[in-house]
């Protein structure tokens, strides 16, 4: 009889590197919001995967990257949700039994050095997950950057997958949970998260305003659900999006509204699917100054 293992397993690499995305390819279902736009996890959100004997619960983290601003002897530089994003990021990892660090197929940057050397001072086993080899015309590059990967530390193993196109990612999966301590499942089977329904309610507007808004203003965006409730055919969302500006506002909303109206729209979509009924979803913009760098204002939009 095999023995039961369970552990917490960090996805942590640098921004915009494919960790969310990996997150859903390795459950199965789309959990964790994704764009092409860098630190769109602003949170460390739990995902959980129960494979017989052995229970993966996840950690999809935000891109470790250091704040503008800050250095070495000036830590608590920078705006207070960068630090809030990368605080999150190592507490995941130093509280990890096992790291995924994600790089991408091709040359090793600063990033992720950085992101690296957050592992390295957690002394937790990391395994490597070289990601996009899809992008990759001729395999045979990957290569070289293998043996410069394992040049850099003392990885447990060394994957390349594509977590967009689901490639090798048993043999990750496989690598990790060799390596995941044994011991009761911490949650049941059919259990998927810890968050509540509307932490995913708020993620899948703050998505769409991403998608829809550009290099405008997505990181200056907040979304806070101000009611959920409704008959059991037909669920209703109201829901605050927060800006720092007046401007940014006239953005987010744009002409005569349509701006808001198609963000809506996008989003009812999504979260009847998630709910698995019919929602009627009503969103509002306020203007409330300087949230990005504002502790206390911070913990009341739920960064805790």
């Amino acid at each position: 009889m095999s023995a039961t293992r369970c552990g917490f397993v960090a996805l942590a690499g640098r921004p915009n590197v494919g960790k969310s995305t990996l997150m859903n390819h390795l459950l199965g279902r789309k959990l964790s919001i994704t764009s092409r736009k860098p630190q769109t996890t602003r949170h460390n959100l739990l995902g959980i995967d129960t494979r017989g004997d052995t229970q993966f619960v996840y950690l999809d983290t935000p891109g470790m990257h250091r704040p503008v601003g800050a250095s070495e002897t000036r830590p608590r530089a920078g705006r207070a949700i960068n630090r809030y994003m990368v605080g999150q990021a190592v507490r995941a990892v130093f509280d990890a039994d096992v790291v995924v660090l994600l790089v991408e197929a091709r040359p090793w940057t600063d990033a992720d050095a950085e992101a690296l050397e957050q592992i390295a001072r957690a002394r937790t086993p990391c395994v490597c997950a070289i990601n996009k080899v899809d992008r990759l015309r001729d395999r045979r590059a990957l290569l070289p950057i293998i043996d410069d990967v394992r040049r850099r530390h003392g990885f447990e193993a060394i994957v390349p997958i594509s977590a967009l196109r689901g490639e090798a990612l048993g043999a990750l999966a496989d690598e990790v949970a060799a390596r995941l301590p044994e011991g009761p499942h911490l949650f049941g089977s059919d259990d998927v998260t810890d968050r509540p329904t509307e932490f995913f309610l708020a993620e899948i507007i703050r998505e769409k305003i991403m998608r829809r808004l550009g290099d405008e203003v997505p990181h200056r965006v907040a979304v806070g659900i101000e009611r959920f409730a409704g008959p059991p055919e037909l669920a209703e969302v109201d829901a605050v999006i927060y800006v720092e500006r007046g401007t940014q506002k006239g953005i987010v909303i744009g002409k005569g509204g349509a701006r808001l109206k198609s963000i809506g729209q996008d989003a009812r979509r999504d979260i009847e699917r998630l709910l698995g009924r019919r929602a009627m979803v009503r969103l509002w913009v306020k203007v409330k100054a300087g949230w990005t760098n504002d502790e206390a204002v911070l913990r009341t939009l739920g960064y805790r």
